[in-house]
């Protein structure tokens, strides 16, 4: 009798680029990717916390390089990607949130947020797919989503917004990309402990909120999302495109 095989997690030989990997959930998810053996390509706008991500990275063996980069600044972005690509793997990590009232958004919250959330995630990852689709590669991009990309929250309208943008263009993206085996995913945390969440979690309320709401009873951690990071990038989820893998503790169950 012929068993079937699990699909290999293994990375090794592909080439990623992470953005937002200079802390919290980009960091993380590029050390996933490291750790399975894909040479990581580290992207975000601050240099020296990039460069002690990438001596980390080599010290424990793994193969990563820092690429400062500013990803809203579209044409450079485009223009980098291109010279640098193509690249097997995307987690587009990077993005922002100005939390509050709805009646107090301001235009300058509005178009910084869906800027960095919406207009560059969707820029980046149309130019790893232009470079796949020249190269004739198959690859898989991610994009870090949110629960709230699923649902609404308080203070976050237009956070929410950009997110459950991100989940429709990613529906789109793997249908028009699915016949060249380019499979594009997101990802949808919970509240994860990061320097970005930590005023919020420094709010008891805001704190009770969240952990009343998801039905593990705790917040998450970076290293939550580390296995779903690989897993999509990874041949054992090939037949997975145009999906959201949800990480939230069961916060969306309800």
């Amino acid at each position: 009798m012929a068993l079937p095989k699990t699909p290999t997690m293994s990375l090794a030989g592909k080439r990623a680029v992470v953005t937002g990997a200079s802390s919290g959930i980009g960091l993380a998810a590029a050390v996933a990717l490291g750790e399975a053996g894909a040479d990581v390509m580290l992207v975000a706008r601050r240099a020296a916390p990039l460069q002690e991500l990438a001596s980390a990275m080599q010290q424990a063996g793994m193969t990563a390089t820092a690429w400062p980069l500013d990803i809203t600044d579209i044409p450079v972005m485009q223009d980098q990607m291109a010279t640098a690509g193509p690249f097997d793997i995307l987690v587009n990590s990077a993005g922002m949130a100005r939390h509050g009232p709805a009646v107090e958004t301001t235009q300058d919250d509005f178009d910084a947020v869906t800027g960095a959330n919406l207009k560059s995630a969707y820029f980046l990852a149309q130019a790893v797919a232009k470079g796949l689709i020249a190269a004739g590669k198959p690859g898989s991009l991610i994009t870090i989503s949110s629960q709230m990309g699923l649902v609404g929250g308080l203070d976050r309208a237009v956070y929410a917004a950009t997110k459950h943008a991100v989940e429709g263009f990613t529906k789109s993206m793997a249908i028009e990309w699915g016949p060249q085996n380019i499979r594009v995913n997101t990802i949808c945390p919970t509240f994860i402990l990061t320097p970005l969440t930590a005023p919020t979690f420094n709010r008891p309320e805001r704190r009770h909120w969240i952990e009343e709401k998801i039905k593990l009873g705790r917040v998450g951690r970076v290293e939550d999302i580390m296995g779903a990071v690989r897993f999509l990038a990874s041949d054992a989820a090939a037949l997975i495109t145009g999906s959201a893998l949800v990480v939230d503790g069961g916060w969306t169950a309800d």
